[in-house]
């Protein structure tokens, strides 16, 4: 797996993902609580740098890093 994410990309991912979690521990007990744990996606392909749906559509957030000579 390469990095695939930018630095901004990354905590962005990581804040949704936290939002989201919280939302789920500590938000009202209503029947779509569930959806809190989806917060889970953005919170791990943030932290690891790596989105699977970018690979898929060949796409990058990640700054070319520059060839050795």
């Amino acid at each position: 797996m390469t990095v695939n994410e930018g630095k901004i990309d990354r905590a962005l991912r990581i804040v949704a993902g936290l939002a989201l979690i919280a939302f789920a521990l500590f938000g009202p007990a209503t029947p779509y609580t569930w959806l809190g744990w989806i917060g889970l996606l953005p919170l791990v392909t943030g932290v690891v740098g790596f989105c699977p749906a970018y690979r898929l559509l060949g796409l990058s957030t990640c700054p070319m890093k520059p060839k050795d000579a």
